[in-house]
């Protein structure tokens, strides 16, 4: 248990450093889009739950903002932030309760939550979904 915050940490860094190294390339060229598909980053598992996946630096910038709150603890802008994630769907492995804990990804544009959260995990996994839970990817590093 002492390794998550690590692990955690060291992903956010790597994301970073990722991100940074993309955007000093010149930025030339379309904007991405806001809202990510799955099959753009989804190729073949290759995390260990065996779903989808999809790389930190891939992901959208307010998905790398919430990443980095969660390594530094917070603070945490909505109330939900934190709490338990009970994987009711059952679409992440099946873990007891309290495993899963979960985070709001701001939308821009909306006025409410939006559907986008992470989802991590007490072992250190960390999941995206942008579907308000339909469908998970696992995020790598």
């Amino acid at each position: 248990m002492s390794l998550r915050p690590l692990r955690v940490l060291l992903a956010l860094v790597l994301c970073f450093f990722l991100a940074g190294c993309s955007s000093a390339s010149g930025g030339a060229g379309p904007a991405a889009p806001a809202r990510t598909t799955a099959t753009a980053e989804a190729a073949a598992p290759t995390g260990t739950s065996g779903l989808p996946t999809v790389r930190a630096a891939d992901l959208p910038p307010e998905a790398r903002a919430t990443l980095a709150l969660i390594a530094r603890g917070g603070p945490h802008p909505y109330a939900k932030d934190g709490t338990v994630f009970s994987n009711f769907e059952r679409v992440l492995p099946r873990k007891e309760r309290g495993h899963y804990r979960e985070y709001t990804v701001r939308t821009p544009g909306e006025r409410d939550r939006g559907a986008r959260r992470i989802v991590t995990g007490r072992d250190g996994e960390i999941y995206w979904t942008d579907d308000h839970y339909e469908t998970f990817r696992e995020v790598l590093e």
